[in-house]
C-alpha cells in the first residue's frame, strides 16, 4: 500500500488517445480500463488509406465522401475534352514556383525533422484491436510508446505491426511495459537504419512555449499538429487497476490537436526535441446526428513529461522491472491538499513521523491540491531521492525531510 493506491474514480473526464477498433458502425472514443467502454470503429488497412473509428469520425466520413466526389467530378471535366455546350476550354496560364526552404524553428522544419521518428503502431488481441503511435529510440527499432496502445497484444495472443515513416512495415514484440506511467517499449524486428528521436528536456518548458504534436489520429498517420505550453505540471488520472494503483502522472497540458491514435507519439518544441509522449485528452461529449456520441479535441491535450519517465525506459529498455518513488501512504482528497488515510509500517513516511489525519501540503516547493497532485509529484521522482514533506495537524504545519522508497521493495 502506498501513495499510489487510490479509490477507483467515477466519471473520469481524462481519456486516454487511443483508437481501439470495432465494428465501423460505431464511432465512440476509446476509454480508460475499468470503464464502460464504447465501440470505435475499424481501423485502416495501411497506412496513409483509411479512417479508423473516432471523436469526430462522423464528420471525418462524411467530408471525405465529399471530397472524394468533387475529386472524381473534377477529374472528369480535366480531360482535354471540349464540353456540351461546344464551347472552347479557357486558356490558363501557370506560374512557377520553387519550393523554399523551411524557416529554422518553424512547424514546418519541426516536423520536416521528426516525421521520420514517427510511427504508425497497430496491435490486435483476443479482445480486439487498436492503434497508436510511437517515438523511435534506437536505429535498430526499439520504439517507447503507450502501455495502453499495446496492452491488448500484452495480454496474450495479439500482435504489434509498426509502419514507418518510408511505407514499410515490420513485426514488433513487447520489451517492457509500466502500467503506473503508462509507458511501454516495444522492439521491431529486423530492421536498421532508422532515425532516432532527439530527446529533450521537458524541465525546460515554460507555459506559452511552441510545441508541435505528431501521431496518427484515427489511423490517419504522420499527422502534425501545433499549440502551445497551456499549463504544467497537471495531476492527470486517467484510471486505476483492481488493486487501486492509479495511472496518475503530472501532465504537460497543450493546446496543440490531440485525438485518438495520437497515444504514444511525440509532443516536441521547437528545435525537434521530444518532451513529451502524447497520452490523453480531456472530451466534451456531444451527440452526432445518428444518435451516437462523439467527442474530440477541444484543446485540452496531455503529455507524460519525458523527464519523468527516461529512466523507467531504460530500464524496460533493458528488460528490467520499472521501480517507483513512494513515500508509503494511502491518500485521499482535503480541500487543504492530500489527507492521509493510512500510512504502512517501517515506510519513510512513517519514519518521519507522519501519522494518519495528517494533510500534506507540499513536496519541496510544489503546493499540493489533492490526491492526484500527490500521486503526481511523486511520480515525479525517483527512489532515493530526498524531498522535503510538509504536512499539517490540528492546524499546525511540520515538515521533514525524506528518502523516497522504492516499490521493489514490496512484497
Amino acid at each position: 500500500m502506498d501513495d499510489r493506491q487510490l479509490p477507483q474514480q467515477q466519471g473520469n473526464p481524462f481519456q486516454q488517445a487511443h483508437t481501439q477498433a470495432f465494428p465501423p458502425e460505431a464511432f465512440p472514443q476509446h476509454a480508460p480500463q475499468q470503464q464502460q467502454t464504447p465501440q470505435p470503429a475499424a481501423p485502416p488497412r495501411r497506412r496513409r488509406t483509411g479512417l479508423a473509428a473516432a471523436v469526430v469520425a462522423t464528420s471525418l466520413l462524411v467530408g471525405g465522401g465529399a471530397g472524394i466526389g468533387g475529386a472524381a467530378w473534377w477529374d472528369a471535366t480535366q480531360d482535354g475534352s471540349s464540353s456540351a455546350s461546344g464551347t472552347s476550354p479557357v486558356a490558363t496560364s501557370t506560374v512557377s514556383q520553387s519550393q523554399a526552404p523551411a524557416a529554422e524553428g518553424s512547424v514546418e522544419s519541426v516536423a520536416q525533422q521528426v516525421l521520420p521518428s514517427v510511427v504508425k503502431i497497430d496491435v490486435t488481441g483476443q479482445q480486439g484491436s487498436g492503434s497508436g503511435s510511437g517515438i523511435i529510440l534506437t536505429a535498430d527499432g526499439t520504439i517507447l510508446t503507450n502501455n495502453h496502445v499495446v496492452e491488448l497484444a500484452a495480454e496474450g495472443g495479439g500482435s504489434i505491426e509498426v509502419s514507418f515513416d518510408d511505407g514499410t512495415s515490420a513485426e514488433a514484440e513487447i520489451l517492457g511495459t509500466d502500467p503506473l506511467t503508462d509507458t511501454a517499449v516495444i522492439q521491431a524486428s529486423d530492421v536498421s537504419g532508422l532515425t532516432p528521436a532527439t530527446i529533450g528536456k521537458s524541465a525546460n518548458l515554460g507555459v506559452g512555449e511552441g510545441v508541435v504534436a505528431i501521431g496518427s489520429p484515427f489511423g490517419l498517420d504522420a499527422t502534425v499538429t501545433s499549440g502551445i505550453v497551456s499549463a504544467l505540471d497537471r495531476p492527470v488520472n486517467v484510471g486505476s487497476d483492481d488493486q487501486g494503483n492509479s495511472t496518475t502522472y503530472p501532465a504537460i497540458q497543450t493546446d496543440a490537436a490531440i485525438n485518438p491514435g495520437n497515444s504514444g507519439g511525440p509532443l516536441v518544441d521547437m528545435t525537434g526535441a521530444v518532451v513529451g509522449i502524447n497520452s490523453s485528452i480531456r472530451t466534451a461529449a456531444s451527440q452526432s446526428p445518428y444518435g451516437q456520441s462523439e467527442s474530440g479535441s477541444i484543446g485540452l491535450g496531455f503529455a507524460i513529461p519525458i523527464d519523468e519517465v527516461m529512466p523507467i525506459v531504460d530500464q524496460m529498455a533493458a528488460g528490467e522491472t520499472p521501480t517507483h518513488a513512494r513515500l508509503g501512504i494511502r491518500v485521499g482528497d482535503d480541500e487543504s491538499g492530500a489527507r492521509i488515510t493510512e500510512v504502512t509500517e517501517g515506510s519513510t513516511a512513517a519514519e518521519a513521523g507522519i501519522e494518519a489525519g495528517d494533510v500534506i501540503t507540499s513536496i519541496d516547493d510544489r503546493r499540493i491540491t489533492g490526491a492526484d497532485s500527490l500521486v503526481a509529484t511523486i511520480r515525479s521522482y525517483r527512489p532515493g531521492d530526498q524531498v522535503e514533506v510538509t504536512w499539517t495537524r490540528g492546524g499546525e504545519s511540520q515538515s521533514a525531510n525524506v528518502t523516497l522508497d522504492s516499490d521493489a521493495t514490496e512484497d
